[in-house]
């Protein structure tokens, strides 16, 4: 019945049905509130304007948006963004009233139902009526109400204070968007300005592509870059200054080439001066630098070679330029470093030859042949101190001399040992070293001028480098003249023959054709010479002969014997130990030469007169047998000595001597 009774005047119809549904106070069934309540509104109308809304349970949903005159404030801060930091003031409030209305229903709930309640005789219409009056003021509900609110008005000014802060927000959030939303229209703007501008570079970019591929080709060709001009002009001559030239030189043979084919524009015609400033810029430097360094070549002391490899072969290029652009300029060059080079080489061989004439040689004497007296005094010039020295020396025997031709050292002896050396050499030493000297330094210098001078044909080049050496090719000639001319020494001479051979050997396996003309002339000194020893030695053996013909006396004399020892020596002759050993020399140094070589007439010669003497001297006496002894002994010697020759010229001298030993038996 309480349930019923509170749902029965719960609506007064003096009052709105939705101005008290939101209301947070209980409502009360007895009539007595009303005068409470009347005096509450009064004494709550005193109170502020924001106080007396919250208190008044009948107009609190009315007068909450007194802010704002329609409410629609709070309606468009609703709809406002709200900052992250602010609660939701909808979910504030709902909280509070809800705790509140819950608390007005705990409090409104009797603890326990009455089980008859006492109408008065009224009906229940009247009942509720008088339940809905205002209760006075003192009474216990009002006074807990008012407590109550109380109790809650910090909270309720609170939320005040966070809608309204919540509206100042949503205001300057509105402000903030409205600016974002004009910068945003200006950044539209500027964005589709941009994307206009890029169409129109990108079209730009791609026609000025189209033009550089049609136009970059031709002006490649004749554009010469300022580093290049600037290298030309002030840098140092090395390695990028040859290609700055490189590149300065192929410009120019396309802006000719286009000149010439009648192909030409305005942009060629103002290049063409600026080329041929640069073109006289570089052929003077060229010229500067080749001079400087052929000055420097003339210099004390100093080694040509250097200077040829890291200073002129290093940049030859440039040589080949000047060649082109200048020709008689570098004709004046290429004379200035010919007669330097000349005149460098002079004085380096004179020095050389020099120092190899210190050299003691072991001196030539006239009876230092086969049918020379061995007992005779020595002819030349010698102290005493070093004829000790030439006694040991046998003109006749090969020995160790032949290990000159043997040897793998191909360097020459310097001047500082040549000068220091007190031992005597032949003929062949100072010969070997000065050639060998010689070939090396022509091989150099040829190799350094094809190299070089490669503009200039081989045979101009060869010319030159004659022309250079003809000063050290008439030393050389002269030293070989100084050493054979007075010389009976046949096997030195011959020596000097296969060295001779050997350097032209070495200069055709080289490709240096510079000193077949000296080589030719030295075997022309040579040969004749090496005649001439061994018609001396034909000439001793006959005179020899000739003297046992008319005395057999002097003849045994030569044998060693004398007096009842004519008739009984059989033991060979001595002339027949040296003709074995002249022989053998002259066999080893033959081992490998040609059937148009004058050793083997020269041999034929020498042979035939030897056998003469030997038939004169096995005639003297009477014995037969003695006589076929004698001349088998010698010839069995000559063979012995002979037995480990090679070659055909030493074939054809055994076979001789094998047919007189059988001659011999014959004649027995």
């Amino acid at each position: 019945m309480w349930l019923d009774r509170i749902s029965g005047h719960s609506t007064p119809s003096s009052l709105p049905t939705d101005s008290r549904s939101n209301s947070p106070l209980p409502r009360r069934t007895s009539s007595r509130l009303s005068p409470y309540s009347q005096s509450a509104r009064a004494s709550s109308s005193r109170q502020g304007s924001s106080l007396s809304v919250l208190v008044s349970p009948n107009s609190s949903s009315t007068s909450l948006p007194t802010t704002r005159g329609d409410g629609s404030a709070l309606k468009q801060a609703s709809a406002r963004p709200r900052p992250s930091d602010v609660a939701d003031p909808l979910e504030v409030l709902s909280g509070i009233l809800g705790k509140q209305r819950e608390e007005a229903l705990q409090a409104e709930k009797p603890m326990q139902l009455v089980p008859d309640i006492d109408f008065g005789g009224l009906s229940l219409e009247e009942f509720v009526a008088a339940e809905a009056e205002p209760r006075p003021v003192g009474s216990d509900i009002g006074a807990q109400t008012i407590q109550q609110f109380e109790q809650e008005r910090d909270k309720f000014q609170d939320l005040h204070s966070a809608i309204t802060g919540c509206d100042d927000a949503s205001k300057s959030m509105e402000i903030y968007l409205g600016d974002f939303q004009t910068e945003l229209g200006a950044v539209s703007a500027e964005i589709e300005s941009l994307q206009t501008r890029s169409v129109q570079l990108s079209a730009m970019l791609e026609n000025r592509r189209n033009v550089e591929q049609l136009l970059g080709p031709a002006v490649e060709e004749i554009s010469i870059s300022p580093r290049a001009v600037r290298v030309i002009s002030e840098g140092p001559i090395d390695e990028n200054w040859v290609k700055a030239l490189t590149e300065i030189e192929t410009r120019t043979a396309s802006i000719e080439a286009r000149v010439s084919s009648s192909n030409t524009t305005a942009s060629i015609e103002d290049v063409r001066p600026l080329l041929s400033d640069i073109k006289k810029k570089a052929v003077e430097r060229i010229r500067d630098y080749l001079v400087s360094q052929i000055r420097a070549l003339r210099s004390p002391n100093i080694n040509a070679q250097i200077i040829q490899q890291q200073r002129l072969v290093k940049f030859k290029d440039l040589y080949s330029y000047i060649s082109r652009a200048h020709p008689t300029l570098t004709g004046e060059i290429t004379q200035a470093y010919i007669n330097t080079m000349r005149w460098y080489y002079l004085s380096h061989f004179t020095r050389y030859l020099q120092a190899l004439e210190k050299l003691k040689v072991y001196p030539s004497d006239r009876n230092e042949i086969l049918g020379g007296d061995a007992s005779a005094p020595k002819s030349g010039n010698i102290v005493s101190g070093s004829r000790a020295g030439t006694t040991a020396h046998d003109p006749f025997s090969l020995g160790r001399r032949i290990d000159i031709l043997r040897t793998g050292n191909q360097m020459a002896m310097s001047s500082y040992l040549a000068e220091e050396d007190n031992s005597f050499h032949g003929i062949e030493v100072p010969f070997r070293n000065f050639n060998l000297a010689l070939v090396d330094n022509v091989s150099a210098e040829y190799s350094f001028m094809t190299e070089m001078f490669s503009t200039l044909s081989f045979h101009q080049i060869s010319r030159k480098a004659v022309e250079i050496f003809d000063p050290v090719f008439t030393l050389g000639q002269g030293l070989t003249k100084q050493l054979i001319d007075t010389s009976t020494d046949s096997l030195g001479v011959l020596v000097c023959v296969r060295l001779n051979q050997q350097a032209a050997f070495e200069l055709q396996r080289r490709k240096v054709p510079v000193a077949d003309s000296y080589v030719n002339g030295i075997n022309m000194r040579l040969w004749p010479r090496f005649q001439v020893i061994m018609d001396l030695q034909c000439e001793s053996l006959k005179r020899v002969a000739s003297h046992t013909g008319r005395s057999a006396v002097s003849a045994l004399s030569l044998a060693g014997g004398g007096g009842d020892d004519l008739n009984q020596s059989t033991a060979p002759h001595f002339l027949t130990q040296r003709f074995g050993q002249l022989l053998h020399g002259i066999l080893v140094l033959s081992s490998e030469a040609g059937d148009d070589e004058p050793v083997s007439n020269s041999l034929a010669r020498l042979r035939g007169e030897f056998d003469s003497l030997l038939a004169k001297l096995s005639r003297i006496g009477s014995d037969a047998k003695r006589r076929e002894r004698f001349l088998s002994n010698n010839y069995s010697l000559i063979l012995t000595i002979i037995s480990d020759t090679q070659g055909k010229l030493a074939i054809d001298q055994r076979q001789h001597l094998e047919e007189m030993l059988k001659n011999v038996g014959k004649r027995g």
